[in-house]
């Protein structure tokens, strides 16, 4: 039997997440009223407002018709993790659009890019609320430090997708391994996460912790390899004089900053991981 829940939507938190979802509304609109844009940051933007105004409505929905307690999954774990991601996500495309799309008449564009930074406000807010007033539910995995930083390897992965070119390392087999690291880890990375939603960890004949902990060392000694490998063999001159907005060398630099910053989340959850198996837990 599906009932009605008035309070899920008069809260604080369901007041946020109706802020949310006509802000992201507000932002995707704006952009949709301009001349699309062929570039991958232009996608990944629309993506991310359409993207977060949608699960933020579901979420609604769900727990406005109390669908949201017979999900087969920790839902306090799911929601707080989505606020996380949303506000990464946001903070990500108020940097990314104006910085590629905007300019001083671009009025709809500045627009967009100012509600950008509400929908970013908003998220924190939805987070810092979900953080403060918990509800008595046991934390899953997605809303937990190695959870987080299983979700920024994969949103870090993503921006190095959006920046690869085939012409980048064609022919040259130290770039393609690299390429090769991206995508594995991307894809461990969003197994794990599944994984562990589902709560699928149950039906392992052994230590999944301990095979997250292997899996997290080699993927950080991966990155660490493709951290030296691709600026070594991608930068042979300068910045071309000729090189506009978001031209090949530009994008090059854009992965080499990701693959760095990714390195760095991989080592610290490796670290943590190893921490919280053999030394917190013996405490």
């Amino acid at each position: 039997m599906v009932y009605v829940n008035i309070k899920s939507i008069t809260r604080p938190v369901g007041i946020i997440r109706i802020m949310a979802a006509i802000v992201t509304c507000m932002c995707f609109s704006l952009v949709a009223t301009v001349k699309p844009d062929s570039s991958p940051y232009w996608g990944w933007c629309m993506f991310t407002w359409v993207f977060c105004f949608f699960f933020t409505l579901l979420i609604l929905i769900l727990e406005f018709t109390t669908v949201s307690t017979k999900v087969p999954f920790a839902w306090e774990d799911f929601t707080a993790a989505f606020a996380i991601l949303s506000s990464v996500l946001c903070l990500c495309a108020s940097i990314m659009y104006p910085a590629f799309f905007a300019c001083n008449t671009c009025y709809r564009q500045i627009g967009a890019s100012v509600v950008s930074w509400m929908c970013f406000g908003v998220y924190v807010a939805e987070v810092v609320l979900t953080r403060l007033h918990p509800s008595g539910q046991d934390n899953g995995f997605l809303s937990t430090p190695p959870g987080i930083m299983k979700m920024l390897e994969s949103f870090l992965a993503c921006l190095i997708f959006l920046s690869l070119e085939s012409a980048q390392y064609s022919g040259i087999p130290a770039l393609k391994w690299c390429v090769a690291v991206y995508s594995l880890c991307f894809i461990f990375a969003i197994t794990i996460i599944l994984i562990t939603l589902g709560n699928l960890t149950v039906y392992f004949p052994f230590s999944f912790e301990k095979v997250a902990i292997v899996y997290n060392v080699l993927a950080a000694t991966m990155y660490i390899t493709a951290m030296v490998i691709w600026p070594l063999y991608s930068f042979h001159d300068k910045r071309p004089m000729n090189c506009g907005r978001l031209c090949s060398w530009d994008k090059l630099v854009l992965i080499t900053v990701m693959t760095v910053f990714n390195s760095i989340v991989y080592i610290l959850d490796s670290i943590y991981s190893i921490l919280l198996v053999f030394v917190f837990r013996n405490e």
